[in-house]
């Protein structure tokens, strides 16, 4: 019997870059985000930075939508 994979261990913190790339943006246009508030600050654990999760979903959620009227959208099911 082979052993099981391990499952990934979700996080709440990330690193500069690995918020970037959840919010699938360059770590640049990340900092240009944290200069002008659109990104909170990180929380400090000891001398590491880290970026809560829950704050970069806020972040995304605060994102204007693409809205062309003249295109339909539909979810699909």
């Amino acid at each position: 019997m082979s052993p099981r994979p391990e499952k990934p261990i979700p996080r709440r913190g990330l690193s500069r870059v690995e918020a970037a790339i959840y919010l699938g943006i360059s770590p640049s246009k990340f900092d240009e985000m944290r200069a002008d508030g659109r990104v909170g600050p990180p929380k400090i654990i000891d001398a590491r930075k880290v970026y809560d999760i829950r704050m970069l979903d806020e972040v995304f959620d605060a994102l204007p939508i693409d809205n062309h009227e003249s295109e339909e959208w539909h979810a699909t099911v």
